[in-house]
């Protein structure tokens, strides 16, 4: 049976939701460098503490990966989170494997952290089970911690040791053991290709406790998944180089429309899409979603063109089109996005040859006005 697990939610009401799930030996608070910056940037988080850990029940164990994943899905039907992005690290991002395989209806899109879909040998985690039981989790702290980090870390800042130390020392011993079962006896790594939710996998250049070699297999399995190693970072790498994890994170789960609205604005300028937003009606509020995030946000953000070749192809198909006035708009995205008045003038002659000379002049004519208020607005 689900366990209703501990958490709590930041953000805006209305904003994406990202939930974030944690490592064995820790808490909800080891994302703590990641909260305000995704409440930031507008997404409404939840964070919990996985069943034995933190302020969550402690059920005897042993328990299983299905039933930590079963704890998340209560925990959103729940809230009511018909569908969410997902980030875990560790035992969070197994179970947010086994919800991608098992659920994947309930995610948009998922980030894997320092973890594993296969983690052995048995023995260690038996052994480890048993330590903790017999003497607790203090016995297991100074070694979970430095785990964590990478020596360097440790040396360089004391007090995040200590932090994570109490940390650590604060979960239940049976509720870590318990969880220690979960990642001996998971099955999850044969179903890695079923994966269809678009998903990135970071790991730590200094992990030894899941180390590159496992998030490349991950990568490898699952169908277009995109993989980042970070230097400098051990297991805990969002806590020992939060910038970098952060960004990462940002840049896989920001939704289509932000970031097609960052190119829109970066492209037209601020200007004209203030105007453009202003003047936005419940009519044609849909359209301005739809261009904002398919157009913008599907293809201007792709990697594979620059900006400027990008204007150029949209020179040339609006001219064809005689699409005069959407013209004005996109030569001064193409002259913000680097192309010289020459170039402007080589697209637009060489696209009269295969478009037809009447859709070349008039472009012209326009282009030429366009580059002259430009010219006068430098003045």
């Amino acid at each position: 049976m689900p366990v209703e697990v501990h958490h709590e939610v930041t953000g805006p009401d209305d904003g994406p939701v990202v939930v974030l799930a944690g490592s064995l030996g820790s808490d909800l608070r080891m994302w703590d460098p990641q909260l305000e910056p995704l409440v930031a940037a507008g997404f409404r988080v939840v964070r919990y503490d996985q069943r034995g850990h933190g302020d969550s029940p402690a059920p005897d164990g042993p328990y299983s990966l299905e039933e930590l994943g079963g704890d998340l899905l209560a925990l959103l039907d729940r809230l009511e989170l018909p569908r969410v992005s997902l980030a875990g690290l560790s035992l969070g991002g197994m179970t947010g494997m086994w919800l991608a395989q098992h659920h994947p209806e309930r995610l948009d899109r998922l980030v894997l952290c320092c973890t594993s879909a296969e983690l052995g040998p048995a023995s260690m985690w038996t052994e480890r089970a048993a330590a903790a039981r017999e003497s607790g989790v203090e016995g297991l702290a100074d070694a979970g911690v430095g785990r964590w980090l990478t020596k360097r870390g440790r040396a360089a800042n004391p007090a995040l040791v200590a932090w994570l130390r109490e940390m650590f020392t604060s979960q239940s011993a049976e509720g870590y053991a318990s969880c220690c079962a979960a990642v001996q006896t998971m099955s999850i790594v044969d179903s890695l290709g079923t994966i269809a939710v678009p998903t990135l996998v970071i790991a730590g250049a200094e992990d030894e406790a899941t180390p590159p070699d496992h998030a490349r297999r991950i990568a490898d399995a699952i169908p277009h998944a995109r993989l980042e190693i970070v230097d400098g970072a051990a297991h805990l790498g969002n806590v020992e180089r939060p910038d970098e994890f952060t960004s990462l994170i940002l840049s896989h789960l920001r939704p289509r429309h932000a970031s097609g609205m960052d190119v829109r604005r970066a492209v037209l300028g601020e200007e004209h899409v203030a105007r453009a937003v202003a003047g936005t009606t419940d009519l044609t509020r849909p359209f301005q979603h739809f261009i904002t995030e398919t157009a913008w946000g599907s293809v201007w953000t792709r990697p594979g063109l620059d900006r400027r070749t990008r204007s150029v192809i949209t020179l040339t198909a609006l001219v064809a089109l005689r699409s005069h006035d959407e013209l004005p708009m996109h030569i001064r995205a193409a002259v913000r996005n680097g192309l010289t008045p020459a170039e402007i003038s080589e697209t637009l002659l060489h696209t009269s040859v295969y478009a037809g000379v009447p859709a070349a002049n008039s472009a012209f004519a326009i282009a030429q006005r366009v580059l002259d208020e430009l010219a006068e607005s430098d003045e």
